[in-house]
């Protein structure tokens, strides 16, 4: 879905063109941060671009399937991530030039891309949410571990009320995001994705901001190390970082929250 030229936390600035052409469709566009289009195991792209560009605002975008040795379609970079590179997986910078694929390729027909991608972006928030917690409980271990071994000022740095008052709190924000997630995931079981859609937004702004705030005090703890790659700090923060922006920004999804929460009071008032 992503694309360098424009903001794509609003998905409708899609640029990529899929236009119908007899039996075929021919896709021209450019995207970034494709997810595994570096592994060599990768054989398919599912590309989001607009069909039509003068239907409603929500039922321009198709999704299609493109075969990834298609003619016209070239990896132009992989991309890092605060210099990891993630191979083989990798985020690809790919161009799509005068594609052309079978019209079957479109999946559930033209107008359908943004039901595709709601249906799968709950769930993989969630998918995300549950790892960064993960992430987070390793980065507090790797801190306790670190602060009942390292002394300074005659002291484990155990015994210093700053790192006991950043300990606790760390497990208190993990705590407190777990609940959350695991209401998320209960709501979206019970009720689905549509009456969740708080609860997922909530989830998205606040597990990676706990992962990245926990991780952050581990690197302290650690000193210099905790910047390096003798511990697992960086790259587990280089990768948590990265999710406040995948799958939408925080700020898209507080407006959102906002949104819902104020619509509460103005039917009240009415």
């Amino acid at each position: 879905m992503t694309e360098p030229g424009v903001a794509s936390s609003d998905a409708t600035n899609i640029q990529c063109r899929i236009e119908r052409d007899g039996g075929d469709y021919v896709v021209n566009g450019r995207k970034w941060w494709s997810s595994g289009a570096g592994d060599p195991r990768c054989r398919l792209l599912i590309v989001m671009g607009k069909t039509d560009p003068a239907a409603a605002r929500h039922a321009q975008q198709s999704m299609i399937l493109v075969p990834r040795d298609a003619p016209g379609v070239k990896v132009l970079r992989p991309l890092s991530v605060f210099g990891y590179d993630d191979a083989p997986h990798g985020h690809m910078d790919i161009g799509l030039e005068n594609v052309r694929v079978p019209a079957s390729n479109i999946l559930l027909g033209e107008g359908r891309g943004f039901e595709i991608a709601q249906g799968r972006l709950g769930p993989g928030r969630i998918h995300h949410c549950m790892r960064l917690i993960g992430v987070a409980e390793r980065a507090l271990e790797l801190m306790c571990r670190r602060s009942l071994a390292r002394v300074a000022f005659g002291k484990p740095i155990a015994e210093q009320t700053v790192t006991q008052e950043r300990i606790a709190e760390g497990r208190i924000l993990i705590d407190s995001a777990r609940l959350l997630v695991l209401k998320a995931a209960y709501m979206m079981d019970t009720v689905g994705n549509k009456a969740a859609r708080a609860e997922i937004a909530m989830i998205k702004v606040l597990a990676p901001n706990v992962a990245c705030q926990v991780l952050d005090w581990a690197m302290q703890a650690h000193g210099g190390g905790g910047v390096s790659d003798d511990f697992p700090l960086a790259y587990m923060y280089a990768q948590s970082r990265t999710l406040r922006f995948a799958d939408g920004p925080d700020e898209v999804h507080r407006n959102a929250i906002a949104k819902l929460e104020l619509a509460k009071h103005a039917a009240a008032k009415r």
